[in-house]
């Protein structure tokens, strides 16, 4: 169901047949690296936190890791990731296909600075063993982002 709900997405954009479906699990950076045939970073990890104005998305490299204070600074409140269970029902995809495309009504969606040293990146697709390879124009409009970010570390 999730990756019908990002082909959709996806379709609008003319891009749905360029999901690649994989025969192994991608659920995680190294697992969807190995499968997309990429190195890690460039795996598009989207991580769903919890904030007082409702769930967000923030894309970000495989090699980067959420820096606690810059988090703060820009969101202004903890970094808080939403529990797994609860993943699905606020985001719209299950943990390990979590994606910026087709999400919930109010999931509002931000792309980290580690992505842009990259031509093209590998998000998932709504399932743990789909992935597709955008450049970083495209992520930009088919996420429908709100705006570029810098609230991680350890790629730089």
């Amino acid at each position: 169901m999730s990756l019908e709900k990002a082909k959709k997405h996806l379709a609008a954009f003319g891009a749905e047949s360029r999901i690649l479906e994989f025969s192994v699990s991608s659920a995680t950076v190294e697992l969807a690296a190995e499968a997309a045939g990429c190195e890690p970073a460039r795996i598009a990890k989207t991580l769903s936190f919890q904030t007082e104005g409702g769930p967000i998305l923030i894309v970000a490299a495989g090699d980067a890791k959420v820096d606690n204070q810059k988090y703060k600074a820009r969101f202004a409140c903890k970094a808080k990731m939403l529990p797994a269970a609860e993943v699905e029902s606020q985001i719209g995809h299950a943990v390990g296909g979590v994606c910026p495309f087709g999400v919930n009504e109010g999931v509002t969606v931000y792309l980290d600075q580690s992505l842009r040293r990259y031509e093209t990146v590998f998000p998932a697709c709504g399932t743990s063993n789909s992935a597709i390879e955008l450049t970083i124009g495209e992520l930009e409009r088919f996420s429908g982002f709100a705006g570029w970010v810098d609230v991680c570390k350890g790629w730089e």
